[in-house]
């Protein structure tokens, strides 16, 4: 195994601690296809026959608790419990995006964008079901990407590694960019008073904004001090942040008016599901919870808690709480960049808004905070796999954090946010979020019907006919929605379809059971999971989808010139040592 290869190299050295602080060719590329520019070529050779080997390749759980954590040198500390959890993603969820994308969306579709909250937040909520099934059982830092990667295989875990690592460096910087506008609009009603013009830059790249580049640095700063130390300071921020929220929507409904509820579906149903696949970026950060569970001190007990409990009541908040902006104003007048703040010095309020602005400041740099410990572990994981540069996977002896994984998502989520408007990052931010939460609510049925060398072979294709089924039915669906026509039929077939793909997929044999904590009603509650999120994929214009697949593009060519490569030689390093202990 490629770790191996390095831990014989180490003990060729006893006498020699190794340095946190390495730079050796060694510490990013280890695998014997690197070694030389002659393996080199020889692995581009076997391109092929190699990518055929990584998409049929599955990880185990022991592999991913176990073996993979080796890569790390030092364990990271087990010191996380229910309540930080439940905070972590109360901080990491409330500021990522209701004081940010609620403005621009609600401009758009008015009132009716409470309904949209409604709808991203069932479908965050069916997410979060299948995330809490997998943390409990499968605990380690790598949440999303693990999962994947034990039930649909090598590839398509590569295919989220690389939406998850766009996820990291888009939402971080989306959120520096949001920092700075409600900065600017406790000082000024400019959003852009802190950002500088250049002229030979295009149209929303144009704004440097050095702000968000000092926020983004600052916590990503503390996050790599200890996870206890930043845990502590979200939860008692994050408590003191929910007073004001309440206060913002007692107020809102007291000084609002119902008369600018009026029209409450300027756009119609169509900008309703339009506007839930943006706002969507509102509930993301509660992944984040799954990849603490490698630091948690009880995963079967504090999990669940941590996540299906907070998203319910984020829910419920995120609904009032954007009612309660478009009563407060009439939705043609929301400002798209601090639309709270300047909601309450319309209705007369001027010093609430700098309470609401310091709240919203509060929630946008917990959800940086909690963002920065997540994002680094989910690249933690990844680079423990070997398809980044193993580099990043190592784990500081003394603050039990990933110094390097930190480092790497703060440096270019950095660059971005000082050059990218915030209106490009979300709808790239919201295409890679829901497209990983539909592969593991597939993921979690492939888990449920399909264990290896278990599940009869017969078994196996009746389940995947009957996948095959809800999957299309709900591509068709949302097709027929986008294209307009068909009318109720349409909808109603594709309805239809989905719910016989469902009813016979639940009177198919399960062949695993969950060991502590399960997602109740399967396979309806993931299946309906899966339609929600490839309807609101379907929801987002076509930029969206350009640029989501420009950059899986752009790191598919990557995966071809070194992660498949890197991946092989781990994998069948470690067959080679598994027969060699078999044989002894």
């Amino acid at each position: 195994m490629a770790i191996q290869t390095i831990q014989e190299q180490e003990e060729q050295e006893p006498n020699r601690a190794r340095s946190y602080w390495r730079w050796s060719k060694r510490d990013f590329f280890p695998e014997p296809s690197f070694s030389n520019l002659t393996s080199y070529r020889a692995s581009l050779s076997q391109t092929c026959p190699r990518l055929k080997d990584r998409l049929l390749d599955r990880s185990t759980d022991a592999f991913e608790l176990v073996e993979l954590r080796k890569a790390s040198e030092n364990s990271m500390r087990k010191c996380l419990t229910w309540w930080d959890l439940l905070w972590l993603s109360f901080g990491s969820v409330v500021g990522s995006g209701i004081f940010t994308i609620t403005g621009l969306e609600a401009q758009r579709v008015g009132p009716s964008i409470a309904i949209a909250y409604a709808v991203a937040g069932l479908s965050a909520l069916l997410s979060s079901f299948c995330y809490t099934e997998f943390a409990v059982e499968i605990p380690v830092a790598g949440g999303s990407f693990s999962y994947l990667r034990v039930e649909l295989g090598d590839f398509i875990a590569f295919i989220a590694a690389s939406n998850i690592l766009l996820e990291a460096v888009v939402g971080a910087a989306g959120l520096g960019r949001s920092w700075s506008s409600y900065l600017a609009s406790l000082i000024t009603n400019n959003a852009d008073f802190l950002r500088f013009k250049v002229s030979f830059l295009a149209e929303g790249f144009n704004l440097l904004d050095p702000v968000a580049v000092l926020v983004l640095l600052v916590a990503n700063g503390i996050a790599m001090s200890g996870t206890k130390m930043t845990s502590v300071l979200n939860w008692i921020s994050s408590i003191i942040s929910s007073f004001i929220i309440v206060f913002i929507i007692v107020v809102g409904f007291i000084r609002g008016k119902t008369s600018n509820l009026d029209p409450f579906f300027p756009e119609g149903a169509k900008g309703v599901f339009e506007a839930a696949a943006v706002v969507y970026w509102s509930y993301t950060g509660f992944d984040m919870v799954a990849t603490m569970a490698e630091e948690t001190k009880k995963p079967s007990r504090d999990i669940p808690v941590g996540l299906v409990g907070s998203m319910a009541i984020i829910t419920v908040v995120y609904c009032l709480m954007s009612l309660v902006l478009t009563m407060m104003q009439k939705y043609t007048d929301i400002d798209v960049n601090a639309p709270y703040s300047v909601a309450f010095s319309k209705i007369g309020m001027n010093w609430a808004k700098y309470l609401v602005g310091i709240c919203a400041l509060k929630g946008m740099t917990t959800s940086l905070l909690v963002g920065s410990l997540g994002q680094a572990r989910y690249t933690t994981q990844i680079s423990r796999a070997h398809m980044i540069p193993p580099w990043f996977a190592l784990v500081h002896p003394k603050t039990g954090t990933p110094i390097n994984a930190t480092l790497l998502v703060t440096i270019t989520s950095a660059i971005v946010a000082f050059f990218s408007s915030l209106d490009v990052l979300s709808s790239v931010f919201s295409f890679s979020t829901l497209f990983i939460f539909m592969l593991i609510a597939v993921a979690l049925l492939v888990r449920r019907y399909y264990v290896k060398d278990v599940t009869p072979k017969n078994d196996l294709f009746k389940f995947l006919g009957c996948l095959f089924v809800v999957v299309a039915s709900c591509v068709g669906g949302t097709i027929v929605w986008n294209l307009n026509g068909g009318g109720w039929i349409g909808y109603a077939v594709a309805a239809l379809v989905w719910f016989l793909g469902t009813l016979a997929m639940a009177l198919l044999s399960k062949h695993r059971v969950p060991k502590v904590w399960g997602v109740p009603l399967v396979p309806w509650l993931p299946s309906l999971s899966i339609g929600m999120n490839i309807f609101l994929i379907g929801s987002l214009g076509a930029v969206a989808f350009y640029r989501f697949f420009i950059c899986s593009a752009v790191m598919f060519i990557y995966y071809l010139l070194v992660g498949v490569h890197a991946t092989y030689d781990v994998a069948h390093q470690s067959e080679q040592d598994s027969n060699d202990q078999e044989g002894k």
